[in-house]
């Protein structure tokens, strides 16, 4: 099976999900159906090698698998809450003069473009209360 033929049918999958997040089992058996000649293994290969070349994003958004998604334009960013795995979106404008802030001060061209922030969301804040830390 040719490197490009399972490549296509990675950015399809990940494309049609946008601007969902899918783990590299969750691509091998979207694409099984179409490619049923491809194993779990070329799929991790491809993922790494698309990744590596910037066509796809590769995230740890707390779920303990890392995830895969297609660029957007404009690229988005996330947080996460580590309680209930709650996910919200945020724009590259919100956290662009924090990129811009660090690149300035030490130097650093950015290159992140999918950036997961993790925290605690109002939700879960307001069942903590009462509850000493």
């Amino acid at each position: 099976m040719r490197a490009s033929s399972v490549d296509a049918a990675i950015l399809d999958v990940l494309n049609a999900h946008a601007p969902g997040h899918l783990t590299a089992a969750q691509v091998y058996e979207q694409i099984q159906p179409r490619l049923p000649a491809v194993n779990p293994s070329t799929v991790y290969r491809a993922l790494e090698r698309l990744a590596k070349n910037g066509r796809i994003s590769v995230s740890d958004m707390g779920s303990g698998a890392a995830v895969y998604e297609a660029f957007s334009d404009p690229p988005h960013h996330h947080l996460v809450c580590q309680r209930c795995g709650r996910v919200e979106m945020l724009s590259h404008q919100q956290v662009q003069s924090l990129f811009s802030g660090i690149a300035a001060e030490y130097g650093y061209r950015i290159v992140t473009n999918h950036l997961v922030l993790f925290g605690v969301c109002p939700a879960c804040q307001e069942s903590d209360e009462g509850i000493e830390p």
